[in-house]
C-alpha cells in the first residue's frame, strides 16, 4: 500500500505554505517510486481526509504538481504521475529549471526563461526546492531523469564548506550547466562556472552613491542575515562608503525572524545610535517595517531619515513608497535561457559566459528626492 502524506502537514506553517509542502511531499513519493510513471494519485477528497487539510489546499498542491509537468489530470478519471517519455519521442529541446521557490523575486525571472525558450521551440521543466539542500539534489535528479538537455539553476552556494566543490559539481553534471542569480563569492579568475546574475555590489554601490548626491554623509546600512545576497550588498556598500570617503561602521544585520519579532524597532535603534540620516535596507519587508518604527517614534520618511530598500518587490506598496535597488530579473531569466540554448547549439564552440546585469535605482518617495511619486 503506498504511503500517504501525514497529518504532520497540519503543523507545518512555520517550514512554508501548505500546499508547496504537500506538494513537495507528493512530488517526493514520486521521485521515490512510491508512486510509478502512469500510476494514479490518490483523489483530493482521499488526501485532505488523510492529511486534515482543506480541499482547497490539496487542490493548490495539484495545481503545483501540474504547472512542473509531474502530474497530469484526467476528465473523469483522476490525476495520474505523468508516464516517462523516451528521448526518441521527444519533438522540443526541454530545458530544467532549478529554483528555491516561485515567490516574490522568481515569477518574472521565470517569466523571462518561458519566453526565451518559447522563442526559440524550446519547453521548460520547473522544479523547487524550498531552500532545503537535500530536496535541491532530489530535485536535480528528477530533472535529469525526465530527460532534459540543460539545466538553468539557482543552486545553493552559501554556508557551505566548500562552495568551489560544489560549483564543481554542478558542472560535471552530464547536460550543460547554467547558473541563474549565483556563482562563487570573490573567486576572481579561477570561477569557471558559467552564469548570469545581478551586479548586487553594483546595485548597493549606486544606492549609496544617490544618497550621497542628496546630500546625506552618515549613511547605514541595514540587513537580514544568511541570504545569498547579502554578502555582495556588503561588499558594494563598503567599496561606495571608502570611495565617497563617508563614516564607515554604519552597519547592522540580523536575522529575518528577529526583524519580524521586534517589527524593526532594533533596526531603528541603530539608526539612531549610528546617527544615521539615510540608509539602505536589505530588503523591502524590513525597510516597510523601518518605516512603521520611524513612524512610531515621531520621526518621518524622508524629512528625518530617507530610505533606499533593495529588491523592489513590494517596494511601491509601503506608505511611503520606497526608492529601491531594482535586479533585472526578467533579462536575468532571458539571458540566462539564451546562454543556454547557445551552449546546446554550439557545444564546446561557444564561449564561457559570465554575465553580471547592474541593477538600476528606482526613485521613489522614500529618499526624498521625489515628493510627487
Amino acid at each position: 500500500m503506498p504511503k500517504k502524506p501525514t497529518k504532520a502537514l497540519r503543523d507545518a506553517e512555520t517550514r512554508g505554505l501548505k500546499f508547496e509542502i504537500l506538494a513537495d511531499e507528493l512530488r517526493r513519493g514520486i521521485l521515490a517510486g512510491t508512486w510509478t510513471s502512469g500510476q494514479k494519485l490518490p483523489t483530493e477528497q482521499q488526501l485532505a481526509e488523510e492529511t486534515g487539510l482543506s480541499l482547497t489546499t490539496v487542490r493548490r498542491a495539484f495545481d503545483e504538481l501540474v504547472a512542473q509537468g509531474i502530474v497530469m489530470r484526467r476528465q473523469g478519471a483522476g490525476s495520474f504521475v505523468v508516464p516517462a517519455r523516451r528521448k526518441e519521442e521527444r519533438v522540443r529541446r526541454r530545458v530544467g529549471v532549478l529554483l528555491p521557490d516561485t515567490q516574490l523575486y522568481y515569477p518574472r525571472v521565470l517569466q523571462g526563461i518561458d519566453e526565451s525558450l518559447s522563442a526559440v521551440g524550446a519547453s521548460l521543466q520547473l522544479a523547487t526546492y524550498r531552500y532545503d539542500s537535500a530536496l535541491e539534489d532530489e530535485s536535480i535528479d528528477f530533472l535529469l531523469d525526465a530527460g532534459v538537455e540543460g539545466l538553468l539553476l539557482v543552486p545553493t552556494l552559501t554556508g557551505l564548506d566548500d562552495p568551489d566543490g560544489r560549483a564543481q559539481r554542478l558542472m560535471e553534471l552530464p547536460v550543460p550547466v547554467v547558473l541563474l542569480e549565483r556563482s562563487l563569492f570573490d573567486s576572481g579568475a579561477g570561477d569557471r562556472t558559467e552564469h548570469v546574475c545581478s551586479d548586487h555590489q553594483g546595485g548597493a554601490y549606486d544606492a549609496v552613491r544617490h544618497l550621497r548626491s542628496l546630500g546625506h554623509e552618515r549613511i547605514a546600512l541595514l540587513t537580514r542575515d544568511r541570504t545569498p545576497t547579502a554578502p555582495a550588498v556588503v561588499l558594494g556598500y563598503r567599496r561606495a562608503i571608502s570611495d565617497f570617503g563617508l563614516p564607515a561602521g554604519l552597519e547592522f544585520a540580523q536575522p529575518k525572524t528577529d526583524w519580524e519579532l521586534d517589527s524593526a524597532e532594533s533596526a531603528y535603534e541603530m539608526l539612531r545610535q549610528f546617527e544615521a540620516t539615510a540608509a539602505l535596507v536589505f530588503g523591502d519587508r524590513e525597510a516597510t517595517m523601518l518605516e512603521g518604527a520611524i513612524r512610531r517614534s515621531g520621526m518621518t520618511v524622508p524629512d528625518d531619515i530617507a530610505l533606499v530598500s533593495y529588491d523592489d518587490e513590494t517596494a511601491d506598496l509601503a506608505e511611503i513608497p520606497l526608492t529601491a535597488v531594482s535586479p533585472p530579473k526578467y533579462r536575468i531569466g532571458r539571458m540566462a535561457a539564451d546562454v543556454l540554448i547557445r551552449r546546446l547549439v554550439e557545444g564546446d564552440d561557444c564561449p564561457l559566459h559570465q554575465i553580471r546585469l547592474r541593477p538600476r535605482v528606482v526613485v521613489r518617495r522614500s529618499c526624498g528626492a521625489r515628493k510627487d511619486a
